[in-house]
């Protein structure tokens, strides 16, 4: 099924990629192993696999595919398949990139060699430029503290030496809004007279590939996390994964963006995040120029998102996990089958504490195959147990949350600084053998997911040592 494109069989094992190596320097695309095919099928005929049209060292289109390319028709894909599923494979994962690319329109078009170009999706969801010219000669970030103006750039601040399908362009207007389109940023585009990079107008000429970003919130995880995984939606979207690339923070103000998931960034650049006020006062032309994803699009990715019920397990969120972990040097630890690690986020705020945190750890030392330990978790959430519920239905796993509220005590009634009584902003103390049942419901469902595991592990150990033999035979 589509929701699990990334789980296909990896046939790919007994395919021979040493030619492929040869002229695709593995090293350095820094992707899981397991990703690798994936790539290797992108490459195919762009690095050399290919020519006149045949691929010498075996056909790309036997090669696995995420499911966005033109020409993917993955095994698990049966055109049989129920609405829902590929409702869901559409909503939240690569179906997702495949509905954007079939989107994307060219709003400024290069006339010659050298020119500019803009090719955006509809409601400027997401665009591409190319010798896009910017004039910040009067922008001023210590004027406000509006972190996304939308005056900041006016006629003829933005542009580029292309032709312009100005009607196209303003018909896209339907989203412009903070943190869901560029139509603000890029509104006032205009078709310039001249090549701004030839005819001398940039003060700095960025020759590095930029991506865009406008920011949520960097203390929260939920929020910050809307970056990250729309901006690997991107890079997808502009097929590049390359780590050798600056990374724009478009941000109207001078204020601190506290970040604390900073090391995060590591996973996608290896030079420092740019503000825009480090060109107030200048005009900047970058010679390529993504504008990313944003966190907060209407039926997007992660953040107001639709999700059909009922599906589990999106290839997408799989593959941004697996990413993630790779590029950051994430280890797992190793475990004995018998014993269930627990990790208790705690708070040291004011607010949102656990009031009885030692009866609850008390509680789960107490059993001898749980492994407990407290976190102080400082952070906020989002209050919206549905956020959650559909992150873990998105990554294929299993979520509890509590069930009773009869058996949860709140301190008070709350003090938010101006909304007054507020649920989160106070205390909680939970019924200890209730906690307890839902944790000993978690490690069943945990243990129930290594006996699966270990089986399918197993299984597919037994079928390549039989396969194997069959080529041995043949």
């Amino acid at each position: 099924m589509k929701a699990s494109v990334t789980a296909l069989v990896m046939f790919i094992l007994f395919m021979d990629f040493s030619k492929v190596a040869s002229v695709w320097d593995l090293r350095n695309v820094n992707v899981p192993p397991s990703h690798i095919p994936y790539f290797l099928r992108k490459k195919a005929g762009k690095m050399g696999l290919c020519s006149n049209g045949a691929c010498q060292d075996g056909e790309s289109k036997n090669m696995p595919c995420w499911g966005y390319e033109d020409d993917c028709n993955p095994l698990n894909q049966a055109k049989t398949m129920e609405d829902q599923v590929q409702l869901f494979w559409e909503q939240g994962d690569f179906g997702y990139i495949k509905k954007m690319k079939s989107q994307v329109m060219e709003l400024c078009q290069p006339k010659e060699l050298g020119d500019s170009s803009l090719t955006c999706t509809a409601n400027l969801w997401y665009c591409h430029a190319t010798n896009i010219y910017f004039d910040l000669k009067n922008f001023n970030p210590d004027a406000t503290n509006d972190r996304f103006r939308e005056d900041v750039l006016k006629e003829g601040e933005v542009g580029g030496h292309c032709h312009f399908k100005k009607d196209l362009h303003k018909n896209q207007n339907k989203n412009k809004s903070p943190l869901q389109s560029w139509f603000a940023e890029l509104e006032h585009f205009t078709s310039l007279s001249v090549k701004p990079l030839q005819a001398g107008l940039c003060d700095v000429i960025v020759n590095r590939p930029t991506v865009f970003m406008k920011l949520d919130a960097g203390i929260n995880l939920y929020h910050h996390f809307c970056d990250f995984v729309n901006l690997y939606v991107t890079q997808h979207m502009n097929g590049s994964l390359s780590t050798d690339i600056n990374i724009l923070m478009w941000d109207t103000s001078s204020l601190t963006y506290r970040d604390l998931f900073s090391e995060t960034w590591k996973a996608f650049t290896q030079h420092r995040i740019i503000r825009l006020s480090e060109y107030a006062g200048k005009r900047v032309c970058f010679k390529d120029a993504v504008f990313s994803f944003n966190p907060r699009m209407i039926r997007g990715l992660y953040f107001n998102m639709p999700l059909v019920p009922s599906c589990v397990g999106s290839g997408l969120f799989k593959a941004f996990s697996e990413h993630m972990l790779h590029r950051l040097s994430v280890i797992q630890d190793n475990h004995r089958e018998d014993e269930f690690r627990i990790t208790l986020l705690d708070r040291s705020t004011k607010y949102r504490r656990i009031l009885n945190r030692d009866e609850l750890v008390g509680a789960m030392m107490n059993v001898p195959m749980f492994k407990v330990k407290v976190v102080d978790y400082t952070w906020y959430n989002t209050e919206d147990p549905e956020c959650y519920s559909d992150l873990a239905r998105l990554r294929g796993v299993n979520y509890i949350t509590w069930e009773h509220n009869e058996k949860l005590y709140q301190e008070d009634e709350g003090h938010h600084p101006t909304l007054g009584a507020h649920a989160k902003f106070t205390n909680y103390a939970f019924n200890v053998d209730e906690f307890m049942r839902l944790v000993y419901k978690a490690a069943d469902a945990v243990k129930e997911s290594r006996h699966k595991l270990l089986n399918s592990t197993l299984s597919s150990i037994l079928n390549e040592r039989s396969t194997s033999k069959s080529r041995d035979e043949l």
